[in-house]
């Protein structure tokens, strides 16, 4: 497989994750799945920025993603790729890594307040990767992928994290562009 299928069919596979974690930031707010709930340790479990609305819409926005990439796909729209799925277990797999992404990244919103980062302070290498790789484990037992895919997210994931979080800045949906 050339480099070039391999990126193709690895954003193909992630695609529903990115969006759900985009989502969850762009429709997010109102009541913080934490409810302001404190851990054992005194500190915020999650904090505010990880809310019932924008998980509702992240795992909503990530399935539907999911859903029309099995109809183009299985409509052969678009060319080759290393999936034969169905649309329903598109819809299934697109569930589990935007499951997946939103655990990420409130394990990584955990993992912030037991080391005392503020909300919106960046944690390099947690808030890139640790949606992407909670996404793979999620739809890993239904829809396995190939060492090599799994490394291409890894090293492509942190640059469209920070573009996407620029253009999230540039649009106001985030406060800070990192």
């Amino acid at each position: 497989m050339s480099i070039i299928q391999l990126l193709y069919n690895s954003l193909i596979y992630i695609l529903p994750a990115y969006i759900a974690n985009a989502s969850a930031c762009i429709f997010g707010g109102g009541m913080p799945l934490d409810v302001g709930k404190k851990f054992i340790d005194g500190k915020r479990i999650i904090g505010n920025g990880v809310t019932y609305r924008g998980t509702f819409f992240g795992l909503l926005c990530g399935t539907i993603v999911a859903v029309l990439e099995g109809i183009i796909i299985n409509l052969n729209i678009v060319g080759n790729t290393a999936f034969y799925f169905n649309t329903f277990e598109w819809a299934y797999v697109g569930f589990l890594l935007s499951l997946g992404a939103l655990f990420g990244d409130m394990f990584g919103s955990f993992i912030k307040r037991r080391i005392g980062l503020a909300q919106g302070r960046p944690a390099p290498i947690l808030d890139q990767l640790g949606f992407v790789v909670f996404a793979i484990l999620f739809a890993y037992p239904i829809a396995p992928i190939s060492f090599e895919m799994i490394i291409m997210l890894i090293i492509i994931t942190p640059t469209v994290h920070l573009f996407g979080n620029i253009v999230a800045y540039k649009l106001g949906f985030k406060k800070v562009w990192w």
